[in-house]
């Protein structure tokens, strides 16, 4: 879908419009060895660990590297920079993404509640949507049966 959620970003819509609303979560106590397997997948830039509804820790690869494969990730990751308002701009966050080199956003309220992830597409001009994630999951299914 192309238009300020999906293509091209445009001021004045919200990070919230263009959310994941589904994204993969981990509990507290993965482990840095079960993290590497998350991560095996190119496409996951971000493992989500959540206690509940809340948001404990976003953890990317470069956190991961020489820990103890028995290590709880919760305790490497962070928050902070790697969060976002629902309410933010996705023009001024699509510019925050390529200014970081960063392509994930964990959205989180006030409270700390996940509500979804922001996912910016590999070309940098759009966002992920539920549907093309459900898409590619189809699509390694097929290619593994």
């Amino acid at each position: 879908m192309e238009g300020p959620c999906r293509g091209t970003t445009t001021r004045g819509t919200t990070v919230r419009r263009a959310l994941l609303a589904h994204p993969r979560t981990s509990p507290p106590g993965t482990s840095v060895a079960q993290a590497w397997a998350f991560f095996a997948d190119d496409h996951v830039h971000a493992l989500l660990v959540v206690d509940g509804d809340r948001l404990l820790a976003v953890v990317e690869r470069d956190d991961l590297v020489g820990a103890a494969p028995t290590a709880p990730v919760e305790l490497l990751g962070r928050l902070g920079d790697r969060t976002v308002d629902p309410a933010a701009d996705l023009g001024r966050t699509h510019d925050r993404l390529l200014a970081e080199g960063r392509r994930r956003l964990a959205v989180v309220d006030g409270d700390g509640v996940l509500l979804g992830l922001l996912c910016l597409k590999r070309s940098g001009r759009g966002f992920c949507s539920d549907a093309d994630v459900r898409a590619r999951a189809a699509e390694r299914l097929a290619l593994a049966g």
